[in-house]
């Protein structure tokens, strides 16, 4: 509904801010590190991850004859076949986690994009849900007077505030797990290289739980936006009979409250997964 009044004007930029953050963050969790931003910050990640490969080589060899050290008690024990069979297997499955370490990552991604995607087909969401004014506030305050109206910039400039600054708090803790997936992956040869050892095998897995659980909690935060969507489609209810300051009091109150519950769960998406995964 349009209006001439300052209030709800205020009040609509507010929402339509926090309409197109939230909107853009249904973009991210549906989109892969390869093309986000053109894939130009992928590629420099590909290329990180490839130079940082020669030295996870190098450090492959060392928590091997480290892991050799501490678990064989002499030589001889080595040149047992069983012994030397298990060693050598380590060793190659070690290498081939690192060379082929990418494709390990990237796969893992794509099974949580495809849980993302169950989910929002599930729940008969193609995109997330906009938040608008209702008609009885917008017609409350355009009844008001100058006076009248006095109060309602005041409860205005104060919502509109915390709803502006809550959108893009969740937009920044998004972005950082969209960024957290980039350090992983360009990091990956060095943590991966310890599953050489047995001592330092430990390292390596808590670097794949971890991985894990970054990708995990994309799934998380689709469902707090769910959720806060269908908050979305019943808007707080209003009384019509009460005065306008009380109204829009009443319903910024009362959404914001909304919006900090999903802006608190996005940013708990990580907190809440390694509750989950035992991390």
């Amino acid at each position: 509904m349009e209006s001439d009044s300052w209030v709800v004007q205020n009040l609509q930029n507010a929402l339509d801010t926090w309409n197109g953050k939230l909107a853009e963050i249904w973009q991210i969790l549906t989109q892969s590190p390869e093309t986000f931003k053109g894939g130009g910050i992928w590629k420099a990640i590909v290329d990180i991850h490839g130079a940082l490969q020669a030295v996870a080589y190098a450090l492959l060899v060392l928590f091997f004859v480290i892991g050799v050290v501490r678990t064989c008690g002499s030589f001889t024990e080595v040149k047992k076949p069983e012994h030397a069979l298990k060693l050598f297997v380590r060793f190659a499955v070690a290498k081939g986690v690192i060379t082929h370490g990418l494709e390990l990552m990237t796969a893992l991604f794509q099974i949580v994009q495809g849980v993302i995607s169950t989910i929002m087909k599930t729940a008969g969401f193609g995109k997330a849900q906009k938040t608008v004014l209702p008609d009885d506030v917008v017609a409350a305050v355009e009844n008001c007077g100058f006076f009248e109206s006095i109060p309602l910039w005041a409860v205005t400039l104060i919502g509109g505030l915390f709803i502006t600054v809550l959108s893009f708090i969740m937009i920044m803790s998004v972005y950082g797990r969209f960024f957290r997936l980039y350090l992983y992956t360009a990091i990956a040869p060095l943590p991966l290289s310890a599953f050489a050892g047995e001592p330092s095998q430990n390292v390596g897995k808590s670097f794949l739980k971890s991985y894990a659980a970054v990708c995990l909690e994309g799934a998380i935060i689709v469902l707090a936006c769910i959720i806060f969507s269908l908050f979305a489609t019943s808007p707080p209810v209003v009384n019509p009979e009460a005065a306008a300051v009380t109204m829009v009091w009443s319903y910024i109150g009362e959404l914001v409250f909304n919006m900090m519950v999903l802006v608190g769960a996005v940013k708990m998406a990580d907190r809440v997964v390694r509750e989950m995964m035992g991390l």
